[in-house]
């Protein structure tokens, strides 16, 4: 037996990996957003919005994000020695920005709480994952950051926040096509 194409094949675009034909084309790979908070040694919140988080083990439970080298608010996460992922939910756009800017005091104006483990929690977040850090990775311009986690609080049911090809959100048309007929549409 041999397999048919379902359609001609496209011609593919072979380029070098710049760091800007990077960022276009993982843009590609739909993510959800995330607000990685924690103290400083001297007190003070600090926090970045972040996309690279991932489980990695239930047993024992550990988690993963990436952190640029050049961000201020990780090397001062990384020596409290225990961080927050706060997962956004889909209309949460101004957090988002907020943390995801280098700019500004990201806590003015904002109705947040220290966790009892010690690290900010943000308001109207989806989860939030409180976590150790257990094991720090350089890799190229970033860390991944391995962390046990030692709690997990569900704050809200709702959709979560996707960040694709450049924005917020799936879009509409539907991505993927209803193949089974079943009415399960994309965004």
């Amino acid at each position: 037996m041999t397999a048919e194409p379902l359609s001609a094949p496209q011609a593919c675009q072979e380029t070098e990996p710049t760091p800007q034909r990077m960022r276009g084309v993982m843009g590609g790979f739909a993510s959800g957003v995330t607000v990685v908070t924690g103290m400083s040694r001297e007190g003070d919140p600090v926090g970045f919005a972040c996309q690279s988080f991932a489980s990695v083990s239930l047993e024992p439970a550990l988690v993963l994000f990436c952190a640029d080298h050049r961000g201020r608010a990780w090397p001062r996460i990384r020596e409290s020695g225990r961080f927050a992922v706060n997962i956004l939910a889909e209309e949460q756009t101004d957090l988002c920005g907020r943390f995801g800017s280098g700019k500004g005091r990201k806590y003015e104006g904002l109705d947040w709480e220290v966790s009892r483990w010690g690290t900010p929690s943000l308001p109207g977040v989806l989860t939030r994952v409180h976590a150790d850090v257990y094991e720090v990775h350089g890799a190229g311009d970033h860390d991944v950051v391995v962390g046990r986690v030692v709690a997990l609080e569900t704050v809200a049911d709702r959709r979560p926040m996707l960040f694709f090809r450049g924005g917020f959100g799936i879009g509409s048309p539907a991505v993927a096509p209803d193949p089974w007929g079943w009415g399960d549409h994309w965004g």
